[in-house]
């Protein structure tokens, strides 16, 4: 009784890892592939255009001044 407990026991072991680095390993490859960095950086540029003319209308001075401040001479 107690030897078949344990073959099933070390069957479902076996499957449960086996799925773990199967799901890693192309998991892996999915995240390492040009298809998925192609819609990551569709995804990222559309939001990133969708904000900047906000961001630019709101944030840039009309006029800017010198580039390092200095103490007039003496």
């Amino acid at each position: 009784m107690f030897q078949k407990i344990a073959n099933i026991l070390s069957i479902v072991s076996f499957v449960l890892v086996s799925s773990v680095i199967g799901g890693g390993y192309f998991g892996y490859k999915y995240v390492t592939s040009e298809q998925f960095q192609t819609k990551m950086m569709n995804k990222v540029l559309g939001g990133v255009g969708d904000m900047m003319p906000k961001v630019l209308d709101q944030g840039l001075p009309k006029t800017t001044g010198i580039s390092i401040p200095t103490l007039p001479k003496k």
